[in-house]
């Protein structure tokens, strides 16, 4: 029967997000508030001698039931889109923090791989220290007459 009819999809889904927003507000109680005060009064005073509503005001029932139909499903696709926002949302937060976790560990690994290079150099204190050794073995080796010079040579 409506097999011809195209609808937008996402122009459908903005419209019954800007229902349900619109129906989750105080402007909305409202208008519905002021929309039930006009009717009732209308239908129990009387405008122009007309009451097409008497007491149990059931055509006013009736577009109640209406509404009622119409917003739940308009609601529960406006809560579905927002639900698959939020997964999309979420999916791409899964993807950074995976992938700076990776950034972190590959960080780690390379300052571990710093350290273990620096504990293996040799630092200015160390090289000062071992200089100061030897100047004060070549110094001794002056003072005694070059005696252990040859054993300096050999030992090298």
């Amino acid at each position: 029967m409506f097999s011809g009819v195209k609808v937008d999809r996402d122009a459908f889904g903005k419209f019954a997000e800007g229902f349900a927003r619109f129906m989750g507000t105080a402007r909305f109680l409202a208008y519905m508030t002021a929309f039930v005060i006009v009717w009732i009064t209308c239908n129990v005073v009387g405008v122009f001698g007309l009451k097409w509503d008497p007491y149990p005001f059931i055509l006013l029932n009736l577009f109640f039931s209406t509404q009622a139909s119409y917003a739940a499903p308009l609601i529960l696709l406006a809560q579905n889109r927002q639900e698959a926002r939020d997964r999309v949302s979420l999916d791409a937060d899964r993807a950074q923090a995976a992938q700076s976790r990776a950034d972190m560990d590959f960080l780690a690994r390379e300052i571990a791989s710093l350290r273990m290079s620096v504990g293996d150099l040799a630092t200015r204190d160390y090289i000062r220290s071992e200089l100061r050794q030897e100047l004060r073995a070549i110094l001794a080796d002056l003072e005694s007459g070059g005696e252990h010079e040859d054993e300096r040579v050999e030992a090298i």
